[in-house]
Protein backbone atom coordinates (compact mmCIF):
# COMPACT_ATOMS: atom_id res chain seq x y z
CA UNK A 1 0.00 0.00 0.00
CA UNK A 2 1.40 3.35 -1.01
CA UNK A 3 0.01 7.26 0.47
CA UNK A 4 -2.07 8.91 -1.95
CA UNK A 5 -2.59 12.34 -2.16
CA UNK A 6 -1.95 14.75 0.54
CA UNK A 7 -5.04 15.91 1.80
CA UNK A 8 -2.82 18.45 3.47
CA UNK A 9 -1.21 19.73 0.29
CA UNK A 10 -4.49 19.44 -1.59
CA UNK A 11 -7.21 21.00 0.39
CA UNK A 12 -5.29 22.32 3.29
CA UNK A 13 -8.43 24.46 4.40
CA UNK A 14 -10.31 21.13 4.92
CA UNK A 15 -7.43 20.10 7.55
CA UNK A 16 -7.68 22.97 9.43
CA UNK A 17 -11.26 22.72 9.54
CA UNK A 18 -11.50 19.41 10.55
CA UNK A 19 -8.29 20.58 13.67
CA UNK A 20 -10.69 23.15 14.68
CA UNK A 21 -12.74 20.73 15.79
CA UNK A 22 -10.48 20.09 18.40
CA UNK A 23 -11.18 23.40 20.18
CA UNK A 24 -14.85 21.69 21.69
CA UNK A 25 -12.47 19.17 22.92
CA UNK A 26 -9.66 20.93 24.22
CA UNK A 27 -12.42 23.64 25.71
CA UNK A 28 -14.05 21.13 27.18
CA UNK A 29 -14.77 19.58 30.51
CA UNK A 30 -13.29 16.51 29.23
CA UNK A 31 -9.75 14.97 30.52
CA UNK A 32 -7.37 14.31 27.65
CA UNK A 33 -7.40 10.78 28.89
CA UNK A 34 -11.23 11.04 27.84
CA UNK A 35 -10.32 12.59 24.89
CA UNK A 36 -8.04 9.57 23.89
CA UNK A 37 -10.56 6.93 24.46
CA UNK A 38 -13.06 7.92 22.45
CA UNK A 39 -10.29 8.38 19.55
CA UNK A 40 -9.03 5.17 20.18
CA UNK A 41 -12.52 3.19 20.45
CA UNK A 42 -13.64 5.01 17.29
CA UNK A 43 -10.13 3.90 15.78
CA UNK A 44 -10.63 0.52 17.04
CA UNK A 45 -14.38 0.28 15.48
CA UNK A 46 -13.01 2.34 12.24
CA UNK A 47 -10.07 -0.20 12.24
CA UNK A 48 -7.82 2.67 11.13
CA UNK A 49 -4.07 1.72 12.01
CA UNK A 50 -2.45 4.94 11.91
CA UNK A 51 -4.83 5.97 14.09
CA UNK A 52 -5.16 3.11 16.82
CA UNK A 53 -0.72 3.69 16.87
CA UNK A 54 -1.19 7.64 16.67
CA UNK A 55 -3.80 7.44 20.17
CA UNK A 56 -2.55 4.77 22.37
CA UNK A 57 0.98 6.70 22.29
CA UNK A 58 -0.57 9.52 22.86
CA UNK A 59 -2.85 7.87 25.90
CA UNK A 60 0.92 6.48 27.11
CA UNK A 61 2.33 9.83 26.90
CA UNK A 62 -0.89 11.31 29.13
CA UNK A 63 -0.71 8.83 31.86
CA UNK A 64 -3.04 5.74 30.56
CA UNK A 65 -2.49 2.60 31.64
CA UNK A 66 -1.21 -0.28 29.65
CA UNK A 67 -3.96 -2.29 30.70
CA UNK A 68 -6.85 0.13 30.16
CA UNK A 69 -5.37 0.52 26.45
CA UNK A 70 -5.68 -2.92 26.04
CA UNK A 71 -9.29 -3.81 27.32
CA UNK A 72 -10.46 -0.88 25.44
CA UNK A 73 -11.94 -3.15 22.97
CA UNK A 74 -13.86 -5.10 25.66
CA UNK A 75 -14.78 -2.23 27.68
CA UNK A 76 -17.99 -3.52 28.99
CA UNK A 77 -16.68 -6.57 29.95
CA UNK A 78 -14.59 -4.91 33.02
CA UNK A 79 -14.57 -2.76 35.81
CA UNK A 80 -11.63 -0.87 34.64
CA UNK A 81 -13.66 2.33 33.90
CA UNK A 82 -15.95 4.85 35.14
CA UNK A 83 -19.22 5.56 34.78
CA UNK A 84 -18.45 8.72 32.92
CA UNK A 85 -16.23 6.81 31.04
CA UNK A 86 -18.64 4.24 30.37
CA UNK A 87 -21.16 6.74 29.38
CA UNK A 88 -18.73 8.25 26.82
CA UNK A 89 -17.55 5.14 25.11
CA UNK A 90 -20.97 3.56 24.75
CA UNK A 91 -21.44 6.90 22.90
CA UNK A 92 -18.32 6.65 20.66
CA UNK A 93 -19.30 3.42 19.70
CA UNK A 94 -22.77 4.11 19.01
CA UNK A 95 -22.00 7.36 16.97
CA UNK A 96 -19.50 5.95 15.22
CA UNK A 97 -22.06 3.03 14.37
CA UNK A 98 -24.47 5.41 13.22
CA UNK A 99 -26.38 3.00 10.94
CA UNK A 100 -27.01 0.44 13.04
CA UNK A 101 -29.72 2.27 15.63
CA UNK A 102 -28.40 5.57 15.79
CA UNK A 103 -28.00 7.49 19.63
CA UNK A 104 -29.82 5.60 22.17
CA UNK A 105 -32.09 7.73 24.34
CA UNK A 106 -31.16 5.67 27.54
CA UNK A 107 -26.60 6.58 26.19
CA UNK A 108 -28.14 10.02 25.64
CA UNK A 109 -29.18 10.51 29.32
CA UNK A 110 -25.89 8.73 30.71
CA UNK A 111 -23.66 10.85 28.96
CA UNK A 112 -25.62 14.27 30.16
CA UNK A 113 -25.99 13.11 33.57
CA UNK A 114 -22.14 12.70 33.28
CA UNK A 115 -21.12 15.65 31.42
CA UNK A 116 -24.05 17.93 31.17
CA UNK A 117 -25.53 18.73 27.76
CA UNK A 118 -22.01 20.96 27.04
CA UNK A 119 -19.84 18.10 27.37
CA UNK A 120 -22.97 16.11 25.39
CA UNK A 121 -21.59 18.66 22.83
CA UNK A 122 -18.26 18.15 23.21
CA UNK A 123 -17.83 14.35 23.14
CA UNK A 124 -20.33 14.14 19.84
CA UNK A 125 -18.30 16.46 18.26
CA UNK A 126 -14.93 14.63 19.69
CA UNK A 127 -16.66 11.68 17.78
CA UNK A 128 -17.70 13.47 14.42
CA UNK A 129 -13.61 14.50 14.70
CA UNK A 130 -12.08 11.19 15.00
CA UNK A 131 -14.23 9.73 12.48
CA UNK A 132 -13.36 12.37 10.17
CA UNK A 133 -9.87 11.59 10.46
CA UNK A 134 -10.42 7.72 10.55
CA UNK A 135 -12.24 8.32 7.05
CA UNK A 136 -9.35 10.05 6.10
CA UNK A 137 -6.39 7.82 7.22
CA UNK A 138 -8.19 5.14 5.71
CA UNK A 139 -8.90 6.47 2.19
CA UNK A 140 -5.83 7.85 1.83
CA UNK A 141 -3.24 4.66 2.85
CA UNK A 142 -1.90 6.90 5.57
CA UNK A 143 1.16 4.80 7.28
CA UNK A 144 2.30 5.04 10.21
CA UNK A 145 6.13 4.19 11.43
CA UNK A 146 6.95 1.18 12.19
Amino acid sequence: MSNRFSLHEQFPEAVKAIRALDVFGADSKLTIIQQELIKIRASQINQCAFCIDMHTRDARKYGETEQRIYLLNAWKETKLYTPAERALLAMTEEVTQIGHHGLSDTTYAEVVQHFGVDGAANILMAIVQINSWNRIAISLNYQFDK
